[in-house]
């Protein structure tokens, strides 16, 4: 079977069980939604949507949060790992988005952002400003690989392949519906 038809039943059977995915991740602008997706790496999202309204309380916006100190920050996302170089990158992300002008539809501008990667800025385009992106992360790197639809070693590879060769119409919602519930060896057997 050619990986373009294994995407394709993959994709239709991702969309009956999972029509409509909502964005786990709580916020109310482009910069929260940011600021979660940022926190969100190694961590769940539960966990960062426990400690976001204390931090959105205080600093919502990036001249707010850069008016904390990289220890207060630090202190208010200390239950989120990889804390102290989170709480360094939100205050250089928060000066750098003052300077830049705040958050934009602009894929270079967000990942020269401090903390910003390729899989945060594709969040963000594609649910705050309706881009086509698909966030591969170490799940779907894996399930790519061992459905046969890349032989991608990292990310970016199975991005490109998955964006440009295959027509791969998996995007953010249904990425959250992979990392879920999804029946792997349903769709193992369908695509062998």
């Amino acid at each position: 079977m050619k990986r373009s038809e294994k995407a394709t039943i993959i994709g239709k059977t991702l969309d009956e069980l999972y029509p409509k995915t909502p964005i786990p991740l709580d916020h109310d602008s482009s910069y929260t939604l940011l600021v979660a997706v940022m926190l969100s790496a190694q961590t769940t999202d539960k966990k960062v949507n426990e400690v976001t309204p204390k931090l959105f309380s205080i600093a919502n916006t990036p001249e707010k949060m850069a008016e904390l100190s990289t220890d207060t920050i630090q202190e208010i996302i200390k239950e989120i790992g990889l804390a102290p170089t989170k709480a360094k990158n939100l205050h250089k992300m928060a000066l750098q988005l003052i300077e830049g002008g705040g958050v934009k539809q602009d894929w270079d501008y967000l990942e020269s952002l401090a903390g910003v990667g390729h899989k945060t800025a594709s969040v963000v385009m594609s649910q705050w400003y309706g881009v086509p992106a698909f966030p591969v992360d170490t799940h779907i790197h894996r399930l790519a690989y061992r459905w046969g639809l890349s032989n991608g070693k990292n990310a970016k590879n199975i991005i490109i392949r998955s964006n440009k060769k295959i027509r791969f119409n998996l995007l953010y919602d249904q990425n959250r519906s992979l990392q879920k519930k999804i029946k792997i060896e349903q769709l193992r057997k369908e695509t062998s």
